[in-house]
């Protein structure tokens, strides 16, 4: 059986810490858990599982954090769990099973990341599945026949346990906080990121946090390096950023840069927002058409789907057309109703 140690990074989560250590203590050989500036109870129920709790100078960087974690780890693998999470009875038999019987060769183990969308920042989709088992100590091996390579690309394995995330609060604008810091430092945000950002920022920003954004993006259209997803991404946050300034010759001027492609589904229900909030309904009805039927979403799904479909309601019930804005409310339940 392998051997397996908990790291965590924490900061003020008095809340849920025992409840995700209690549903999970007895599957780990090993807690380790690192207080990156904790002021409430946190660190003292964290001591109630361990004596293995480190101190961490917070940097807004989430990745030094987790290397810290991980350098006090001794077991075989590594679990990584936020302190949100929770293992229900039946997950809880599903870990006991993988411990028991993991082949030594698995370098990662994958496992469903459930309710992703109560307190969503940056997620499409209410279950998917995340890394969560690591290999501490990977061996390199030589394969093939002939030809030899060393083997580089881990071996994985999708397991079929479930992780419940029960956040109590949205942590959004620390993550903003974060990215804005370290681009004011220099740092070139990497593509990931640069997705990342743009994603949590449509899905769960407010109009203050797009305002922040506007430098970040407007940089991103100069910078000949950028890939045209990323210059897309950076159109529809600077779309947004500008209508909610009110500042409408700079977005009309980023939508026609823009309609040199394929416009995104967001880019659609901009420019339907746009006409709505100056009662040109009709045109409004035109553009979260297109976004329903015709375009595809690049950093909310929603925008293709339930979004449209909620603001045509609202503009056939400005018509009059009552039946239509119902069948608009029904597809919206219709959406929601396959998620789940």
């Amino acid at each position: 059986m392998i051997t397996i140690s908990l790291c965590m990074i924490v900061k003020n989560e008095e809340l849920v810490l025992e409840r995700c250590l209690e549903s999970i203590k007895d599957l780990m050989d090993e807690i380790i858990i690192v207080d990156t500036g904790s002021n409430d109870s946190t660190r003292e129920i964290a001591l109630r599982y361990t004596d293995k709790v480190y101190d961490f100078e917070w940097v807004d960087d989430f990745a030094a954090a987790r290397n810290e974690s991980f350098s006090h780890a001794t077991m075989d693998y590594i679990y990584v769990a936020d302190a949100d999470e929770v293992l229900d009875d039946e997950n809880r038999k599903r870990f006991r099973l993988l411990k028991e019987a993991l082949l030594p060769e698995i370098d990662i183990v994958q496992m469903y990341y459930k309710n992703q969308l109560d307190y969503g920042t940056a997620y499409n989709f209410d279950k998917e599945y995340r890394p969560k088992l690591y290999k501490r100590l990977r061996k390199f091996e030589w394969t093939e026949p002939i030809h030899e390579m060393v083997r580089l690309e881990p071996v994985i394995y999708d397991s079929d346990i479930e992780i419940e995330h029960r956040p109590v609060s949205n942590h959004a604008g620390r993550d903003f906080g974060v990215f804005i810091k370290h681009y004011g430092n220099g740092m070139r945000l990497s593509k990931r990121l640069h997705h990342m950002y743009a994603m949590e920022l449509y899905i769960s920003g407010k109009d203050d946090d797009f305002i922040s954004a506007v430098k970040v993006f407007e940089d991103t259209l100069s910078d000949t390096a950028r890939s045209m997803d990323e210059i897309k991404e950076a159109m529809v946050i600077l779309e947004r950023a500008y209508r909610i300034k009110g500042d409408s010759d700079s977005f009309f001027r980023v939508i026609a840069k823009d309609a040199a492609s394929s416009p995104s589904a967001e880019t659609c229900c901009e420019l339907g927002e746009y006409y709505f909030s100056r009662e040109n309904y009709d045109e409004a009805c035109i553009w979260f058409l297109n976004a329903a039927n015709e375009a595809e979403s690049i950093l909310s799904i929603k925008t293709s789907g339930e979004i449209p479909y909620l603001r045509l309601a609202s503009c056939y019930e400005k018509f009059g057309e009552k039946e239509l804005a119902e069948q608009c409310l029904e597809k919206v339940a219709m959406l929601k109703g396959k998620k789940e």
